[in-house]
C-alpha cells in the first residue's frame, strides 16, 4: 500500500468507521440468511462475510465495494452440496473457484465488465433496490418466511415475491411493525438537513441508532402481544468460549480432488461469481461520489484469494455484492477501510457478544434496507433515464423487471439483450447519411454518403434510398469513410449502376483511396487488404 494510500485511509477514518459499522448491521441478517437458502452451516455464512470484508478488502483495488455471500450463488451452493453429498467436499471447490478467478484476473479478463452499458448497469442498481424494498415489507411486519437476503422471484417456500405480500397479512407482528416505525422515524430524521449540522450525527449513524433502540423495544415487548419471537430476531450461532467459536471452522476434503463433480461446480462458481462482482463493481463506480474507477483485474484476483481463504476455513463463496456496496457508500464510506474494518466488527462480534447480535429484530434491519432500497430506486432516477430516450429507457426498465421477476443475473440478461436489439436496429437505420431533399445540389445531384461498416443488415434501408432517386439526376455515393462492405451491399450498388442507364442516372463512385491519394475500388479493398497490398 503507498503511502498516499495510507494517508488517503488515516484521513477518512472518521467517515469509513461510522459507515463500516452500518454495513456490519446490514451484513450479519444478509451472510445468515445466505448461508441458510445455501443449505449450509449458518457459521459459514458469518466466515464468508469476514473473510470479504477483511481478505478481500485488503487486496482489492476498489475503495467502495464490500464483498462477501452472495444472494445469486446461493442456488448454485445449495444444489452443489445436494450432489456431492458433503458440506466439507464443497469447499475444495470453493478453494478450486478461487484459484480460477485469480487466473481470470491475471489472464486481463476483467475487462469483460466494461461491456455493459449504462442503462443496465443503473437499472440492475434500480431492479435492486426494487426488489430489496419488496422482499423488506413482510419482515417490516414480522413475516420472516423468506430469509434475509434473497434476491429472485421465487422462493424456497413456494412463494414468490408478490404472493409473500398476501401471506404477511396473516401473521402481521404488532410489536415488529412498531419498531420498523421507530425506526424508519430515526432514519429519516437522520436523513434531516439540521440533524447533519449537528457534529456527533457524523460519527452515530441513524441506522444504529435504529438498531439500539430496536434492541431497547424488543426487551420492553418481551412479554405480552407486543413480543417477538426467537423467528423475528438475528439468530447467530453462539458458542461458549473462543475455543468454541473457532471450533465451527470446517475445512475442506482434499481427498475428494480427483472427484470430476468438484471442477465443474468450481468452474460454474468461479464464472458466475467473477460476472456478479464485475457487475457490482461497475454499479459501485456509478455511485461513487467521486466517480473513481476501479480496477476489473485486481478486483478478480482479490476476489479469487477471497475465496481461495473463505474454502480453506469453511465459508462461503463471495463476490462484490450492491447492497452492502452501496449501503457503505450511502453511510459515508470513502475509502476500502470501511469495508475492512466491517469485517473486523463482524469477527469480533461474532466471537465475543453473539448473544448481543441475537437480541437485534430483524423488523429494524428492514427499515435500514427499505432506505437503501429507496436511494437506490429514487423516483428522480427513473425520470433521468426516461430523458435520455428510448435507445436508454426500455433496457433499463427491461432489466429493472427482469430482476424483479426473475433473479440478478437474468435481470440483467434480458436488459443486455434488449440493449443489443437497439444497437442492432440504430446500426440497421443508418447505414448512410442522406435525406433525398437536402442532399439535391445544384445541377440535380444527390450524394449519399456511406458510413465505415455496411453488412447484409442494411440492404433494405440502401435498397430504398436508391430507388426513391428522380429520373435524370447525378448520383454520388460516397463511400471514402467505408471500411468494411459486405458483398451484399456491393451487389445492389452494382445493381444500380447498371439499372441506372435506362434511367437516365449518372453515377459516380467515390471510393476509399490508398495512401498516396491511389484509389482502390470498393469491392476489392478487403481483397486486397487480405493480400497485404496497401497499407491502412
Amino acid at each position: 500500500m503507498s503511502h498516499e494510500d495510507q494517508t488517503s485511509i488515516i484521513k477518512n477514518l472518521k467517515n469509513d468507521l461510522p459507515a463500516s459499522i452500518v454495513v456490519f448491521l446490514v451484513a450479519v441478517p444478509l451472510c445468515l440468511g445466505i448461508a441458510l437458502a445455501s443449505g449450509a452451516p449458518l457459521f459459514s455464512g458469518i466466515i464468508a462475510g469476514i473473510v470479504g470484508g477483511i481478505v478481500v478488502g485488503i487486496f482489492s483495488g476498489s475503495p467502495l465495494g464490500v464483498s462477501g455471500p452472495a444472494a445469486g450463488l446461493a442456488v448454485i451452493v445449495l444444489t452443489a452440496i445436494q450432489d456431492l453429498g458433503a458440506f466439507d467436499a464443497f469447499l475444495l471447490a470453493v478453494v478450486i473457484a478461487g484459484v480460477i478467478q485469480f487466473v481470470l484476473g491475471v489472464l486481463q479478463a476483467g475487462i469483460i465488465g466494461y461491456y455493459f452499458p449504462s442503462s443496465v448497469i443503473k437499472g440492475m442498481l434500480a431492479g435492486i433496490g426494487v426488489i430489496i424494498f419488496l422482499k423488506q415489507i413482510p419482515h417490516a411486519f414480522g413475516y420472516d418466511k423468506d430469509y434475509e437476503g434473497s434476491l429472485t422471484f421465487d422462493q424456497p417456500d413456494g412463494h414468490n415475491t408478490f404472493s409473500e405480500l398476501y401471506y404477511m397479512f396473516e401473521a402481521i407482528t404488532p410489536g415488529a411493525v412498531v419498531i420498523t416505525l421507530v425506526a424508519l422515524f430515526i432514519l429519516i430524521l437522520w436523513e434531516q438537513k439540521f440533524m447533519k449540522n449537528i457534529k456527533w450525527t457524523r460519527f452515530i449513524q441513524g441506522p444504529l441508532v435504529a438498531v439500539l433502540v430496536g434492541i431497547a423495544l424488543n426487551q420492553i415487548f418481551s412479554s405480552g402481544s407486543m413480543s417477538l419471537s426467537p423467528e423475528h430476531l438475528v439468530s447467530i450461532p453462539v458458542s461458549s468460549s473462543i475455543s468454541g467459536f473457532f471450533q465451527q471452522f470446517t475445512f475442506p476434503d482434499f481427498s475428494q480432488w480427483n472427484d470430476p463433480r468438484i471442477y465443474t461446480i468450481a468452474f460454474t462458481l468461479a464464472v458466475v461469481a467473477s460476472l456478479e462482482t464485475l457487475l457490482c463493481l461497475e454499479a459501485t463506480d456509478k455511485l461513487d461520489p467521486l466517480k473513481r474507477v476501479s480496477p476489473a483485474n485486481k478486483e478478480l484476483r482479490a476476489q479469487g484469494i477471497g475465496n481461495l481463504v473463505s474454502g480453506l476455513i469453511g465459508g462461503l463463496p463471495v463476490t462484490q455484492v450492491i447492497v452492502r456496496s452501496s449501503t457503505n457508500i450511502q453511510s459515508g464510506g470513502n475509502t476500502k477501510m470501511s469495508a475492512i474494518a466491517h469485517g473486523f466488527i463482524l469477527l469480533f462480534c461474532a466471537m465475543l457478544i453473539p448473544a448481543f447480535l441475537n437480541m437485534i429484530p430483524l423488523a429494524c434491519l428492514a427499515a435500514i434496507l427499505f432506505v437503501v432500497g429507496y436511494k437506490l430506486a429514487k423516483p428522480a432516477l427513473f425520470k433521468e433515464m426516461y430523458a435520455k430516450g428510448w435507445t436508454s429507457f426500455v433496457p433499463f426498465m427491461v432489466t429493472i423487471i427482469g430482476i424483479v421477476t426473475t433473479d440478478l443475473l437474468k435481470g440483467i440478461g434480458m436488459g443486455m439483450a434488449v440493449a443489443i436489439f437497439y444497437i442492432l436496429y440504430n446500426n440497421y437505420k443508418k447505414p448512410f447519411i442522406f435525406e433525398k431533399d437536402e442532399h439535391i445540389q445544384e445541377g440535380g445531384t444527390v450524394t449519399i454518403e456511406l458510413t465505415e461498416d455496411l453488412t447484409f443488415l442494411h440492404k433494405a434501408n440502401i435498397q430504398r434510398a436508391l430507388n426513391s432517386i428522380p429520373d435524370h439526376t447525378k448520383v454520388i455515393i460516397d463511400a471514402t469513410k467505408t471500411i468494411n462492405m459486405e458483398s451484399d451491399i456491393e451487389e445492389i450498388i452494382d445493381d444500380f449502376e447498371i439499372n441506372a442507364e435506362s434511367r437516365g442516372i449518372e453515377v459516380e463512385v467515390l471510393e476509399r483511396k490508398r495512401k498516396g491519394n491511389m484509389k482502390v475500388p470498393v469491392k476489392n479493398f478487403e481483397k486486397e487488404i487480405k493480400n497485404n497490398s496497401i497499407t491502412t
